[in-house]
């Protein structure tokens, strides 16, 4: 009987596969919803067979799971906020101006990817290095004429690399502590596997930089168009730096977002006024148009109109509307997460998936898949890193190994690997921050696709056999 426990993840691959057929890039616009429904639909008609169906406790856990992310859904929704402010208050145009003149095309990939690791270990966020650096470096990117994938991989790579060995990320002490490894012990076994396959993404991006024949090449006119179109001065980049402060200072995420947003509107409304007269549609300047346009930019998409389709494109800004169809998509997959959950579905797969476990090597291989299963299944890379430590602990008691190694192979393949899962929160977030789709960047998230493998291949340097879980 356990063995139905694979119908909903088969029925899950299968619709998803079907949506990106057939859609493409437009499969997260609500085909994807549709399907994370009907998974969930197929998952309680086998909890039905199976005679686990407690519809009361299958309210619960979906009331639960979608709950547990509010908070992302909020972060989400301030992102949003800020997408539209830096952009119209010129302070990311002002770092794609300075940016496109010191940055060199062959040396850019490898220097955005190391300029968002610096970032993200001094933050400890992903995704407030992405939101914020990672945005001004795509637009560099795009004006220097690198592809977008390229591009969107080595931030992304950059970013989760300085995640993962900062003491101050949430996944870093959320694995370190579910696992019973003291912070700085996890932190420093976790660069065995980290540093070297970094460096590795490194040499990539390098190399990539060096033969990739750029078109832009830093475009003079292009510059000159950017400086036309927006007020242009170091000065805008305080606000950057005030963010910065406040990150250091460890606020609170949400509070450092809102702050984060709400300078850049009063920065757009004072050194933009034409821009945001021209958003709020009303023929003249003033208060209330000022009012108007900065509220529009807060929360609505917006297209400014500058003779230049190249820039049109690259200022184009979805606000926290634009954030919707995230949201969407993160509730329908908590609702997923919370019925294989409920039913018993998940647990059911976990222990057969010990069943394989013979040797240290199948067993950190095995707690690696899981934790890229439950990026898959669950949709979230907090519950992935939990579920996975959860179920593997013990066999790790058993077999004599460290905690140590528990945590960060669930780092490995949870943490790193939660990005690369089109409609998991990580992925939807950067996806939708970025603008580039999760499938298009990728082939180019060298360190997440090479980490899972890292932990593998380091664990076989000591391999022990061990005893088959019954």
């Amino acid at each position: 009987m356990k063995y139905l426990s694979l119908i909903p993840f088969a029925a899950l691959i299968a619709l998803i596969a079907i949506c990106v057929s057939v859609f493409g890039t437009d499969a997260l616009d609500g085909a994807t919803q549709v399907s994370l429904l009907l998974a969930s639909a197929i998952c309680i008609l086998v909890g039905w067979l199976m005679n686990r169906v407690d519809w009361e406790a299958l309210e619960g856990e979906m009331t639960a799971k979608i709950a547990s992310c509010m908070p992302s859904i909020i972060i989400l929704l301030l992102i949003g906020a800020i997408g539209g402010t830096w952009m119209i208050s010129g302070i990311v145009p002002t770092m794609i101006y300075y940016g496109v003149q010191v940055l060199r095309p062959e040396w850019f990939l490898v220097s955005s990817s190391l300029f968002c690791a610096l970032v993200s270990v001094m933050v400890g966020s992903s995704w407030t290095t992405v939101a914020t650096i990672g945005v001004a470096l795509m637009g560099i990117g795009r004006a220097l004429g690198f592809d977008d994938g390229w591009v969107a991989g080595s931030i992304i790579t950059g970013a989760y690399f300085g995640d993962k060995l900062s003491p101050l990320s949430d996944t870093t002490v959320l694995a370190s502590s579910v696992s019973g490894t003291p912070l700085f012990t996890h932190i420093r076994y976790m660069m065995k596997t980290t540093i070297p396959t970094f460096g590795f993404s490194l040499i990539i991006f390098l190399v990539a930089g060096l033969l990739i024949d750029v078109e832009g090449g830093g475009d003079l006119s292009f510059l000159s168009e950017l400086r036309e179109a927006f007020f242009i001065s170091p000065w805008l980049l305080l606000v950057p730096v005030i963010t910065g402060i406040m990150i250091a200072r460890r606020w609170p995420a949400m509070v450092v977002l809102f702050m984060a947003a709400l300078m850049a509107a009063l920065v757009a409304a004072f050194c933009q006024p034409e821009l945001v007269a021209q958003i709020s549609g009303r023929a003249e300047k003033g208060l209330l148009a000022s009012y108007e346009g900065v509220m529009k930019v807060i929360y609505a998409p917006t297209n400014l109109h500058t003779g230049s389709p190249m820039l049109d494109d690259l200022v184009h800004t979805g606000g926290m509307a634009g954030m919707m169809p995230t949201v969407w998509l993160i509730i329908c997959a908590q609702v997923f997460g919370g019925v294989v959950t409920a039913t018993g579905v998940l647990k059911d797969l976990m222990s057969m998936m010990l069943h394989f476990v013979r040797s240290t090597v199948s067993l950190v291989a095995s707690t690696a898949f899981t934790g890229i299963f439950c990026n898959i299944a669950l949709a979230d890379q907090f519950l992935a890193i939990i579920l996975t430590s959860s179920v593997f602990q013990q066999a790790y008691r058993d077999r004599g190994l460290e905690s140590r190694l528990l945590s960060r192979t669930c780092e490995d393949g949870a943490t790193v690997t939660s990005v690369l899962v089109p409609w998991n929160t990580c992925g939807m977030v950067q996806s939708t921050v970025l603008g580039v789709a999760t499938l298009t960047y990728l082939p180019y998230c060298f360190f997440n696709l090479l980490s899972p493998v890292a932990s593998v291949i380091a664990a076989a340097r000591k391999n022990e056999k061990v005893a088959v879980v019954d």
